[in-house]
């Protein structure tokens, strides 16, 4: 099962028509799919929307009454697929953008990287369409600003909100910490993501993206000097909590006591 996460708030001119895309997706690739929306308190007619798309799609939305922000609604979205799976290994979960940003048509590329062994694939963009100098270049410049807290190998674009990982990798990221998993917000929260799923994850893949800014109903609501000073706070918060080491793995010689005890 591909669980495909969207967070989502005040995107109606946008939402009906990206879930319609990618059931185009998945009906020219055949694999067993759901849709997670999350509804973040949206003020506009986003509910209204997605209402109908229930009944003729495998989608499933969730509404928060307040506005939680962007990492709580990637959490509870990512927590959710953890909860329906029952095959961890086998499954994964999508997470994008609900606003066009993100080509659904990528989506057959992120989950044939799974299905050969990764655990985590991010798409790491390259902007187009973008008219503010300064968000084209807090947006790839962005990531720097995590250099030295955030290390996901091999990966450079960890501001990304692009990636498939399998779930696996996901529920033992979350039992890993006491609390909440992502503790940071905006752009960080994605990398966060990555480094903390990435722990667990045999193999890390990227792959090429393009963000598409020009086809947004709306302003970004990225400013740029305040999300370049927010990844630069993140930091603060992400060492104060990092990432625990994985449990060792158990020993050839353990497993076979194991198996000689239970046989």
């Amino acid at each position: 099962m591909i669980y495909v996460c969207i967070p989502s708030h005040d995107e109606a001119p946008t939402i009906g028509l990206l879930l319609w895309k990618i059931r185009q997706v998945f009906a020219a690739f055949p694999r067993e799919y759901q849709l997670l929306v999350l509804d973040d308190a949206s003020v506009d007619t986003t509910g209204e929307v997605l209402e109908p798309y229930t009944r003729v799609l495998p989608l499933t939305v969730i509404r928060h009454p307040e506005r939680q922000g962007y990492a709580a609604s990637v959490e509870a979205l990512l927590r959710k697929a953890v909860d329906l799976t029952d095959r961890p290994k086998r499954d994964a979960a999508i997470l994008m953008h609900a606003d066009f940003t993100h080509n659904p048509q990528l989506i057959p590329d992120l989950v044939r990287r799974i299905e050969s062994g990764a655990d985590l694939v991010v798409a790491e963009g390259r902007i187009e369409g973008e008219a503010s100098r300064a968000h084209r270049l807090v947006r790839r410049h962005g990531p720097a600003l995590l250099r030295g807290i955030i290390s996901v190998p091999g990966v450079k674009d960890v501001v990304s909100g692009f990636a498939c990982v399998r779930l696996v990798a996901l529920r033992n990221a979350i039992r890993s910490q006491s609390g909440r998993l992502l503790v940071t917000d905006g752009w960080a929260a994605n990398a966060e993501l990555y480094w903390r799923a990435g722990r667990y994850a045999r193999r890390v893949e990227t792959v090429p993206s393009v963000e598409r800014h020009d086809l947004r109903s709306r302003p970004s609501r990225a400013r740029p000097w305040a999300t370049a000073t927010a990844l630069w706070a993140a930091r603060r918060t992400l060492r104060a909590s990092p990432v625990p080491p994985p449990p060792p793995e158990p020993s050839p010689r353990r497993e076979v006591e194991a198996e000689t005890v239970t046989s």
